[in-house]
């Protein structure tokens, strides 16, 4: 398991239909601090929550 998948499955865990509201949360503050690359990581995270858990790339 990649690790956004690993990661979006324990905000889903924890959140449940909430965690991609968390996710973009996450990627907003990353985004703030003009950090890409972490910003291409939430990216994928919330492109698997928001598609089932098909980590197929960012929907970009």
């Amino acid at each position: 398991m990649s690790e956004p998948a690993r990661i979006a499955a324990q905000l889903f865990a924890q959140y449940g239909e909430d965690a991609a509201v968390i996710a973009t949360l996450r990627a907003a503050e990353v985004a703030a601090q003009g950090d890409t690359d972490a910003l291409a990581h939430w990216d994928e995270v919330i492109h698997i929550l928001e598609n089932g858990g098909e980590a197929d790339g960012p929907a970009n």
